[in-house]
This record gives C-alpha cells, sequence and structure tokens, in this order.
C-alpha cells in the first residue's frame, strides 16, 4: 500500500472540531487557539468550514463580556456511529464507579486508550461542588494526564512504543514529553514504582488553573490492562501527598475490582 503525506489543513480543521467537541459551554476562538497553538486566522477559516458542513455552530456565551463562541451540533455524533466500546465497558463499572463516588466523596473517571488520547468512558462527576464537568467521550491527553500517564506506564511496550512515535509528530506542549525520551523514560519508571500517576503540574495551571489535581491508577489484571481510573480533587482541600495517603489504596482497590469484572466479561463473550 501507498504511503502518502496527511493533509495538514485535514488535520488542521479536525483540531479545531475535536477543540470545541471537549466543551458543553462553547468555545471562543482564544479558547481554541490556547488548546491547539494553530493561527487564529486559520482556526477562523476552519470553523466557517465546519459550520457549512453542518458539524458546529456559531453561539454566544457570558462570561466577563458577551462574545462569539462555537459549540457542536448534533451532526458529530454521526462520526462515532460506529464506535460503541465505551459503552460496553461504562456498562460493566458503571455501578462499581458509583458507589466509590459515594465511598470516598470525590469524582472520578474511567477511561480507554484510543491511539492517541484517553477516552473517557464514564464519569462520577457532578455540577457541584468541582466547576466542570468531563462528560463521556472526552478525549484526555495522554502525557499530562494521570489517566493517560497509569495506562502508558503499564500497556504492551509495542503500543507504548507506537504512541510515543504518533505523539512526537505532534507539535502541540501537551505531547513534548514524547520529543524527550530519557525524561519520558524516568517518568513512566516513577509511575511504575510508585505505583500511580499524577497531573502535570503545567496542565494543571494552563486548563484548571490549578484548582484541581488528580491521582490515577491502571485498571488491569496480571495478565490485561483495560484502562486507567483517577481522582479528581481540590488542592485547597487536599496536599498531592494527602491526597496519596488517604486516596490511593481505594482508588488501587476498586480498580482491582473493575479489572475483574472486565476480564471475566471478556472470557464470558
Amino acid at each position: 500500500m501507498a504511503s502518502y503525506r496527511p493533509v495538514t489543513a485535514a488535520l488542521r480543521v479536525l483540531d479545531v472540531l475535536a477543540s470545541v467537541s471537549q466543551t458543553t459551554e462553547g468555545a471562543t476562538v482564544g479558547d481554541i487557539h490556547r488548546k491547539t497553538k494553530l493561527d487564529k486566522a486559520t482556526i477562523v477559516r476552519m470553523l466557517t468550514t465546519l459550520a457549512h458542513a453542518g458539524y458546529v455552530v456559531r453561539d454566544y456565551i457570558v462570561r466577563e463580556d458577551e462574545r462569539i463562541a462555537y459549540r457542536a451540533t448534533g451532526k458529530t455524533l454521526q462520526l462515532s456511529a460506529g464506535y460503541d466500546r465505551h459503552t460496553a465497558i461504562s456498562a460493566i463499572v458503571s455501578q462499581d464507579l458509583q458507589e466509590f463516588r459515594q465511598q470516598i466523596a470525590w469524582p472520578s473517571d474511567v477511561a480507554i486508550f484510543d491511539r492517541d488520547a484517553m477516552i473517557v468512558v464514564d464519569t462520577s462527576r457532578q455540577a457541584e461542588p468541582m466547576q466542570f464537568r468531563r462528560v463521556p467521550g472526552f478525549r484526555a491527553a495522554v502525557l499530562v494526564t494521570s489517566l493517560g500517564l497509569a495506562y502508558l506506564a503499564h500497556c504492551p511496550e509495542t503500543e507504548r512504543a507506537e504512541y510515543i512515535a504518533l505523539a512526537a509528530q505532534d507539535p502541540n506542549p501537551v505531547n513534548d514529553l514524547a520529543r524527550q525520551p530519557d525524561a519520558l523514560h524516568r517518568k513512566l519508571e516513577q509511575v511504575r514504582r510508585q505505583g500511580y500517576a499524577t497531573m502535570d503540574e503545567m496542565y494543571s495551571r494552563e486548563n484548571y488553573h490549578s484548582q484541581f489535581f488528580s491521582i490515577g491508577v491502571p485498571i488491569m489484571t496480571e495478565t490485561r490492562i483495560f484502562g486507567s481510573l483517577n481522582i479528581i480533587y481540590l488542592r485547597s482541600a487536599l496536599s498531592p501527598d494527602e491526597a496519596r495517603d488517604s486516596l490511593l489504596k481505594p482508588l488501587q482497590t476498586v480498580a482491582r475490582k473493575m479489572a475483574t469484572r472486565l476480564a471475566e466479561h471478556s472470557h464470558n463473550k
């Protein structure tokens, strides 16, 4: 099969669509620029194209002032019509996840790896007391989130190498670690050694104003990894060390329980 260079414009428009789809409140050109690092004029052209195709719509949001924003339309659902792995996994772990929220009070996400990101398949987040929601289908960056690092540190070597090679080609700053092999190796060794991963400090600062942090572990048996599980907490309530001391063991326990359920389901299919 012949190998062709990717169409840059197509990649850019998909990046813009992904950025719009990650918010239910509407994304401004500035929001998209901060996520993609694309030129704002390019973003406007891509948004115009997507709006013409029916995948986004212009809207208004009220923050400091009223500004034009863009949100995804229902047509984007057609793009995932053939993908249902997340639904199947969510059905298996949902009860454990909700019970876990009642046990520890803080919200959690369950995610699976999907080529270049972690897809959130289920969440116990609620509108309060957290100030943001991450709905199922959200694609979390791998190298700067506890979900991604917990998975990457424990996944098969071939899968890890393929992902790192792909991420290294993406100039987005969230993938900088993929271009630093020694630092990435040390990071993943640390995750394996301590048994958990944490959110990157820069990611917390740029996306959540350093108000939120997370701790994550793999969902895995001795022979297979299925995904990862995190806990999101307010940094004003817990320090990273306090979160580790109070939340890690319960997190690992429920992750093992989920892995057992998923393994049994796979065996019985």
